[in-house]
């Protein structure tokens, strides 16, 4: 057929051990092309740009056409087939890493959904289309190549958080951001006021909704927090006192003393021998 064609990248080697893509392309099968049943050995995206095909994991058959898009999740017996009639066209990132996993989850793929309609089948296709172009071995490209395969799964992720029931006015949700929020900033200067301007709420709000589902004030929340990390690099590290307290968000060693025998009897200077002693 004179409009079949494949254009594909493989990876051989990377250094990136946080997100690394394994390969990507771009295929018009013939019609009845198949992979499988085989297994991967990454995580695959294929994006369905024109045509027809079946896609068959878990024991299901999924037929697919312009505009879906399939997951292939690693060690799963999978197998793809292109119509015969009608075969498909479509476009690929394989990738794998550390972090891969967690970008996975958050997209709209689930082990029950591993087949998604996407909205913007064009925005889909140019992300991966860059990814694609941006190919080579050397660290640039690779860069680039991965910078783009982040892009491609913002876009995955906006579309599975604009699917989810609207939870934005849910006490829990605000909880659950509030306190992300404090895990990445508990090192800084922060006070309530910055804790609910980044939640969106007000402030007295934001007492309300912790103290029904967490059972403790913001400002009692954060402090245990910023403890519990001093009392790990107090056990973990050999910072100083000092050192530590700016390291947890307290700029005053000695109110950073006060506060630490408060919530754990003894001050930290003491600490570790409390443990010592009490056989932790």
């Amino acid at each position: 057929m004179a409009n079949v064609y494949k254009q594909s990248f493989k990876q051989n080697y990377t250094d990136n051990v946080e997100l690394s893509i394994f390969n990507c392309g771009q295929e018009r099968c013939v019609p009845g092309h198949t992979w499988g049943p085989g297994i991967r050995d990454h995580y695959l995206i294929h994006l369905v740009v024109a045509g027809k095909g079946i896609y068959k994991v878990n024991g299901k058959t999924y037929e697919l056409s312009a505009g879906d898009l399939f997951l292939v999740k690693p060690n799963q017996l999978i197998s793809y087939s292109a119509d015969s009639s009608d075969p498909w066209e479509y476009y690929w990132v394989g990738f794998n890493g550390a972090c891969a996993n967690r970008l996975v989850q958050q997209t709209p793929f689930s082990d029950a959904n591993p087949v998604y309609h996407c909205k913007d089948m064009e925005n889909v296709r140019s992300a991966l289309n860059n990814i694609f172009l941006s190919r080579g071995p050397d660290p640039q490209s690779e860069a680039m190549m991965v910078g783009y395969l982040y892009i491609f799964m913002a876009g995955l992720i906006k579309e599975a958080q604009e699917m989810e029931p609207r939870t934005a006015n849910s006490s829990s949700q605000y909880v659950f951001n509030a306190v992300k929020y404090i895990q990445f900033n508990y090192s800084h200067d922060i006070s309530i006021d910055d804790i609910a301007k980044a939640v969106g709420v007000s402030r007295s709000h934001l007492y309300r909704v912790f103290m029904s589902n967490v059972g403790q004030s913001p400002i009692d929340y954060l402090t245990s927090y910023r403890i519990s990390e001093a009392c790990h690099l107090l056990r973990n590290s050999q910072l100083s006192i000092a050192e530590i307290a700016v390291s947890v968000g307290f700029f005053d060693q000695f109110y950073f003393s006060r506060v630490f025998k408060k919530a754990k009897g003894v001050p930290p200077s003491k600490y570790l021998a409390s443990l010592e002693s009490s056989g932790q």
